[in-house]
């Protein structure tokens, strides 16, 4: 029987400093991106956080930028020389007594194709961090390839409708080509009820097959249930098909491209998914389901917790890419504006886009929060 000082060192060790981990690292380098373009730009950096609220710990660097680490670890700000808080909202009153020689430093006075270039480094840091853990793993530890041939067919299966037979090898679906069976139960689980073509080849011809995966629910081996599409056919794990491939550091930057433009890709269809009310909302998660899927994934050991901080990394990034004021995609909007008018956006504007951003932001923070913790045994 379980003590409280073992449910509290499960939890700490178990959920809360696995979570830590993968947070800090992908807050850190979405910063670590506006840092470092602001900085080749020539803007003068006062603050560069993870976390937010009270300081836990800070130092400052040669050029007078203060480092430092919030408590609440739910992400982190770059913080340049005439902002007024870490929105990077502009601090007017401050920037009209600015001298033309202090002008050069701030980031509000630089030309716009400097400040989108700012902007757009987080989200675009979090990507590239995403395609270098990818490439490190299959260069080091290399992908497993089991030959996507088909060994049986579920009775009434989508499959089976489409016409797949017993020994087609898989050769493409919807134009991608697959190398593993593993791509294709991937491919499959995030495409439910949608139609994929693909190509098979069948005693030497190639032949094209539509199927449209079924919806199923699936628990996996730590109790969490989700939905995934189901095609209804295996393939046998024989030595003879199975291998271990490593790639050179080249081909496995192509192929960490490869998966991020795959989450990417998957992202968008969910959410376009939920959107036209075909999916439902219940599979968005917040920081709980992240804590809980750390901890899952440090248990299984570092090559899945690196799978996964790449994983979180490109959703970071993408959210971040939304056209909602507060985040990077809503400065990008601005900036848009302003592009295609000629003038900034008027300031009155952006204040109140900053305010309905920030409404928006809470809400779905809440959303996805209960999300998460109405899932928790104790709520059902």
């Amino acid at each position: 029987m379980e003590t409280v000082l073992d449910i509290i060192f499960n939890a700490v060790f178990g959920v809360i400093v696995p979570f830590l981990f993968v947070i800090m690292i992908v807050v850190f380098f979405h910063e670590l991106g506006h840092f470092w373009v602001a900085r080749r730009c020539g803007v003068r950096v006062e603050t560069f956080s993870v976390g937010f609220g009270k300081t836990l710990y800070s130092w400052m660097d040669k050029k007078g930028t203060q480092w430092k680490i919030g408590l609440l670890p739910l992400g982190g700000y770059v913080k340049f020389y005439g902002d007024e808080d870490a929105a990077s909202s502009p601090d007017s009153e401050k920037l009209k007594e600015l001298t033309e020689d202090d002008q050069k430093d701030v980031f509000h006075f630089k030309p716009l194709w400097q400040r989108s270039a700012v902007v757009a480094a987080g989200p675009v840091a979090n990507f590239i961090l995403a395609i270098v853990i990818y490439a490190c793993l299959f260069t080091f530890v290399g992908k497993q390839i089991s030959l996507p041939i088909v060994d049986t067919i579920g009775e009434n299966s989508a499959a089976e409708q489409a016409g797949f037979i017993p020994g087609d090898l898989i050769l493409s679906i919807d134009g991608t080509a697959v190398e593993s069976f593993n791509d294709v139960a991937r491919t499959v689980s995030v495409n439910p009820e949608r139609d994929l073509v693909f190509v098979v080849n069948r005693g030497g011809m190639e032949i094209e097959l539509i199927a449209r995966p079924e919806l199923v629910e699936d628990v996996d081996n730590f109790g969490n249930r989700y939905r995934l599409g189901r095609l209804g056919i295996t393939s046998r794990p024989d030595q003879t098909r199975v291998s271990k491939v490593y790639y050179d550091p080249i081909t496995a930057i192509g192929k960490g491209v490869s998966e991020t433009t795959f989450i990417i890709t998957q992202t968008f269809r969910s959410l376009g998914g939920i959107i036209s009310g075909r999916e439902s909302a219940d599979a968005l998660g917040g920081p709980v389901k992240i804590a809980q899927i750390s901890g899952q994934m440090a248990s299984l050991g570092w090559v899945a917790i690196f799978n996964w901080i790449a994983l979180i990394s490109v959703s970071i990034g993408l959210i971040n890419l939304f056209p909602i004021p507060m985040l990077d995609g809503g400065h990008l909007l601005f900036y848009s504006y302003e592009a295609v008018i000629g003038k900034p956006m008027p300031e009155k504007v952006q204040e109140y886009g900053m305010r309905a951003g920030l409404a928006i932001v809470i809400m779905l923070f809440v959303f996805v929060t209960w999300n998460d913790v109405s899932k928790i045994s104790l709520f059902n």
